[in-house]
């Protein structure tokens, strides 16, 4: 069964609201921004039993540990366990409070690149060259080498 994400970001009376304590200027928190995350939302929903089964995880909270693995260049075990330890994983992700349990089992995300096939996993690296603009199009990959 298909669980939407949420879009609006509400405060919360009762909780602490993540995204209040953390430093808005934080690079993770910016490209968050930048994403088009109702764009996967639309494209990978069909992929998700509307009413029959338990609830799926919501798209955003996937498809951003898709991109939190491949920027930080981590497993799939790893991505799990470090997105339960950083509040920031946690809201590029779209949390509004931190959470204390593993965000799903490894396994899953198996699952959902199974689930929105080749084209899927595609579009997700398609959209992340593209907020490179220019940068992306460029022949060599300058790297720095220097010892620190």
């Amino acid at each position: 069964m298909l669980k939407k994400s949420s879009s609006t970001h509400q405060t919360n009376l009762f909780g602490t609201d993540l995204l209040l304590q953390l430093d808005p200027n934080d690079p993770l928190l910016k490209l968050s921004t930048a994403i088009p995350w109702h764009h996967f939302e639309e494209a990978f929903s069909i992929h998700c039993q509307k009413t029959v089964g338990a609830p799926s995880k919501p798209i955003r909270l996937m498809v951003g540990l898709l991109l939190l693995k491949q920027l930080e260049d981590l497993s799939d075990e790893a991505v799990v366990v470090q997105w339960k330890r950083n509040p920031y994983y946690q809201a590029f992700c779209g949390m509004r409070e931190f959470q204390r349990e593993l965000p799903c089992h490894s396994t899953e995300l198996v699952h959902f690149r199974k689930r929105i096939g080749k084209e899927g996993v595609e579009k997700i690296f398609q959209m992340s060259v593209s907020l490179h603009g220019e940068l992306a199009l460029e022949d060599a990959v300058n790297i720095d080498t220097m010892n620190r």
